[in-house]
């Protein structure tokens, strides 16, 4: 597929189309909230709502360990289901659905190539039906915390040169002209980047016509040699919430296949709010 170095995380629609009722699989689609899904939806496929199912309001983090294998095990997935995950805004959410499921050990999980997006432009049949969901057992596992920065080692990057820092915003998110895109809630206080940062915008991943990846060829063009990420060095992404930076990280991790990317899921509006805290503009 397109010579990635991790084709097996992508599916296209048409298998999607051939393999909709197979039980092993379950097809999952992830927005920001629910109602992209309940307007009409693959058929069977289970809908998961980003900021109350995914994200812990209270602690403002991930959800914890036990909440996502009750998630899991409610909507009838056991570990040993291929997940295929689609949604919104270019796979935003999906895209961090999967670092999600990656972050907490599910094997096989994979995105549908474009998203809602391809699905739609091909008029893929939709419904508005709910599917009949059994609940199973689905274990609690250890997370795999090297997909996640957290703000000390982001701080650390910052600081020296050990490490890529890549900002996936806008260009006017990075350099402070705007906080935030418009109509989005989640803010800062402050507007610009973190210092050291390269601003490679996520959209420059997808094809604009259907949202699916770039070839490899290409995206290697736009992080390695256009951008200067250096591949031997451990890499950070981030955006605003963590659910741009999840996309560029999958782009990074399995479609160009570096051995090192963690998502700083914190993003903006973690370090944009931060006491005394360097950025640049």
């Amino acid at each position: 597929m397109t010579n990635y170095a991790h084709p097996e995380v992508l599916v296209e629609t048409d298998w999607v189309r051939d393999h909709v009722n197979d039980p092993d699989i379950k097809i999952v689609e992830i927005d920001v909230d629910t109602r992209a899904y309940d307007s009409g939806h693959i058929p069977g496929a289970i809908g998961f709502n980003w900021r109350s199912q995914l994200q812990d309001q209270v602690r403002r983090d991930i959800v914890s360990t036990q909440k996502f294998a009750d998630l899991l095990g409610g909507a009838g997935i056991s570990p040993s289901d291929t997940v295929i995950l689609y949604g919104d805004n270019n796979n935003w959410f999906a895209a961090y659905g999967f670092w999600l499921f990656k972050l907490y050990g599910h094997d096989d999980v994979r995105l549908m190539n474009g998203g809602r997006v391809k699905w739609l432009k091909e008029s893929g049949p939709l419904t508005t039906e709910m599917p009949t969901l059994t609940a199973v057992s689905y274990p609690v596992t250890n997370a795999r915390m090297e997909y996640r920065a957290m703000l000390p080692e982001v701080m650390d990057a910052s600081a020296g040169s050990s490490r890529n820092l890549v900002d996936v915003r806008s260009p006017d998110e990075f350099t402070g002209k705007i906080i935030a895109p418009p109509d989005l809630p989640e803010t800062a206080q402050r507007g610009g980047h973190i210092p050291g940062a390269t601003n490679v915008p996520w959209v420059t991943a997808v094809n604009t016509d259907d949202g699916t990846f770039k070839a490899a060829d290409d995206l290697r063009k736009i992080y390695i040699d256009a951008a200067g990420i250096d591949a031997n060095k451990p890499t950070i992404a981030y955006c605003r919430i963590g659910e741009r930076s999840s996309h560029t990280w999958f782009v990074l991790k399995y479609l160009l296949g570096l051995p090192d990317v963690k998502n700083y899921d914190g993003s903006w509006t973690e370090y944009g709010n931060l006491i005394a805290a360097p950025i640049d503009r």
